[in-house]
């Protein structure tokens, strides 16, 4: 049980999983960017990559609100306590339940979706009906791609049950599916649609949804090893699922206003000049690498262990534990957020600059992902102080601020949109992470009380100070490199970029024991650790069910 361990342990213990959380990211992200190189080949920045970017956001509009994140802070605690209390055949009756309420109701929301998509793209994309086609063929690619949000939510719900029984692989890895089939779809389909009239986009729309469906179908056999059996079982009444539904409700607002920010971002982008919708697009997809691999794996994790304490009414160790994921934030990802933004011009020309992409879309873009790093940090920061109000329980505090931040985010874009054109959104989705975190630490203290977090704020300085030192170097030596080439292969740019940021990262290890900061070298060795010592205690319970 948990009580067994030491604070010490459980620290190990949560650093462990967040390597294997990330690991499996990693792979996911590598695709995600692949995914995104290929994009840019086939289809460049412009008319096409437009209305598809403004199609794909409207349901994903929806995906935090019925999977990821908002399921998963509501299902993961229920399913657990159930692991933890009763027989396997009402465990897997409860997930039986939970999977088919899913099908019906989200399944009716993408049939109204796609019912209604010409009314939701004039709302969304509005900017689009000043160009001939445009607002037609994001509609088109809307009603392709919203199934999408049914089967990314079956796929939310096999990872919640996954991570209950404390495997974190097999979930973060299902998204890699997901990009494989968006790369291959519109890859095998673009001479065909060339040929016979129609835009090529439309692969690419198909392979959304299709990655969506294989994303869930992977995560199966590893539900089967744990022995779920599948039941047509449905109960509406059934406490357990109206109480994951009482925890959802208040967490699906405050994550409907996250995804509002984007909505809203979609709709000012549109009055911009042509492409700037796709330079955003691109910086946030390559941003999302350190974001996806750190803030969300760290989050992820923390939910649990948070939980654990209070579910032994130990304030103090949720405090322990909460510091320990701050901790790892700032060692994970102020030297990642850093280098980014040193490298972002190379970075962007390695991974977009072929085919019809040209060096000012780069440069743009680049642009774009140097202010979309400045908030990395911050956002997994609240990620994980978010977490911590989840296993108090409190779903309501974070969406209330949440919604302070769509006000704010409105607020300064339309402040600077009009000078600073494209650049206002990521600077503004920076400066709200930053505040987002800010509020909810307040908050955070004046409910359980001083949260002892004078040796964080030193380490926050120290890792900054070395990460600026560091990428530093790694951005001289990147230009230096860049002035030796005369013809600028992908090979060539490869390996720069790789050096420059191998070295940056080389630095920063060794300015570490310089500094003496010792929390980088533990957390380097527990996080590659593979020890299976610490068991979880959810998997205990389960070996005695």
């Amino acid at each position: 049980m948990l009580d067994s361990l030491t604070e010490d342990q459980t620290g190990a213990r949560f650093t462990r999983r967040v390597g294997s959380f990330t690991i499996g990211t990693l792979l996911s992200r590598i695709m995600g960017l692949v995914r995104e190189s290929v994009f840019a080949f086939l289809f460049g920045a412009g008319f096409a990559t437009d209305a598809f970017n403004a199609a794909f956001r409207i349901p994903n509009l929806l995906r935090d609100l019925f999977a990821e994140s908002a399921l998963s802070a509501a299902f993961v605690p229920t399913f657990v306590e159930n692991l933890a209390k009763k027989e396997r055949k009402a465990v897997w009756r409860f997930a039986s339940n939970m999977f088919n309420t899913m099908v019906i109701f989200v399944g009716l929301i993408v049939i109204l979706g796609m019912f209604f998509s010409p009314f939701l793209v004039k709302v969304i994309a509005m900017g689009f009906s000043k160009i001939p086609g445009k607002q037609e063929l994001t509609m088109t690619l809307t009603k392709i791609m919203f199934p999408f949000l049914l089967f990314v939510s079956l796929a939310a719900w096999a990872m919640g049950i996954l991570n209950a029984f404390g495997s974190f692989f097999i979930p973060a890895v299902a998204p890699a599916f997901f990009n494989l089939f968006s790369i291959i779809v519109p890859v095998i389909t673009y001479h065909y649609l060339t040929k016979i009239g129609l835009n090529p986009i439309l692969g690419m729309a198909y392979g959304v949804t299709i990655g969506a469906i294989v994303q869930f179908l992977v995560q199966l056999p590893s539900l089967i090893r744990r022995g779920f059996r599948y039941e047509f079982y449905l109960n509406l009444n059934d406490p357990q699922l109206r109480r994951v539904f009482f925890l959802w409700l208040p967490m699906i607002l405050g994550f409907a206003s996250f995804q509002i920010n984007f909505a809203i971002n979609t709709f000012l982008v549109a009055f911009l000049e042509q492409g700037s919708l796709t330079y955003l697009n691109y910086a946030y997809r390559v941003m999302h690498l350190p974001a996806g691999l750190f803030g969300v794996a760290i989050g992820g994790v923390a939910l649990a262990e948070f939980s654990s304490a209070v579910s032994l009414d130990n304030i103090a160790a949720l405090k322990k534990r909460l510091k320990h994921s701050l901790d790892l934030v700032v060692v994970l990802t102020i030297p990642i957020s850093v280098l980014l933004f040193a490298l972002a011009l190379p970075v962007c020309a390695l991974i977009y600059q072929h085919g019809k992409f040209t060096t000012q879309d780069t440069y743009f873009t680049a642009q774009a992902l140097m202010l979309y790093a400045l908030g990395v940090p911050f956002a997994a920061a609240a990620r994980s102080v978010a977490a911590c109000f989840y296993s108090l329980k409190d779903t309501k505090t974070p969406p209330i601020v949440g919604m302070i931040i769509v006000i704010l985010n409105t607020v300064m874009n339309l402040s600077l949109m009009w000078f600073l054109r494209f650049r206002s959104f990521p600077l503004t989705t920076s400066t709200c992470a930053l505040v987002n975190f800010l509020l909810l630490l307040f908050i955070l203290r004046r409910k359980i009380g001083a949260l002892g977090f004078f040796d964080t704020l030193r380490l926050t300085l120290k890792i900054t100070l070395t990460s600026a030192l560091s990428g530093l170097l790694a951005f001289v030596f990147a230009k230096f490199l860049a002035n030796q080439l005369v013809h600028k292969t992908i090979v060539h740019q490869t390996i720069y970029v790789f050096s420059a940021g191998f070295l940056g990262l080389i630095a920063f290890y060794l300015l570490s024991r310089i500094f003496k900061i010792r929390e980088v070298k533990t957390a380097l060795a527990e996080f590659f650790s593979r020890s299976t010592k610490l068991r979880s205690p959810v998997t205990e319970n389960i070996d005695k069910i």
